[in-house]
């Protein structure tokens, strides 16, 4: 009886029952979403870092929010975000037109990651991917 539970779960498991990231069957797999939406200025002009084999433009992205105190007092918190654009076209077009203190709307998807930094101490990193970029005027 054990040992037959055993090989029923043996194979739910095999069937994506909780490593659906192995999945095979494709009515099992689920559905994510990862959209991200920024609406800012540039902070620095775009830098092209990695190789010829494997280009990227980077550049910032300031975002604000505002709030009232009770006293009546407003204040503006700033958040910035790194953007990573790997698509060749946009990459150009990011490097050709997009410059420091520049409206821009940035959407993608948001990943994380781990670096070293020179004291050898790992990090983590927040960058969004961007899959579109779009350039306003000031």
């Amino acid at each position: 009886m054990i040992s037959s539970n055993l090989l029923q779960i043996s194979k739910l498991f095999a069937r994506c029952g909780m490593h659906r990231a192995y999945c095979t069957d494709p009515t099992r797999i689920e559905k994510t979403v990862n959209t991200v939406t920024l609406l800012g200025r540039v902070g620095a002009d775009p830098q092209r870092r990695g190789n010829d084999a494997h280009p990227v433009v980077m550049f910032s992205v300031a975002t604000h929010s505002n709030y009232k105190y009770d006293s009546g007092d407003w204040m503006q918190k700033t958040d910035w975000h790194r953007v990573v654009v790997f698509k060749p076209g946009l990459r150009d077009a990011v490097m050709s037109y997009l410059k420091k203190g520049q409206r821009t709307m940035i959407t993608g998807k948001i990943t994380y990651g781990e670096i070293t930094d020179q004291e050898g101490k790992q990090r983590g990193t927040t960058s969004i991917i961007a899959d579109d970029v779009i350039f306003l005027q000031n």
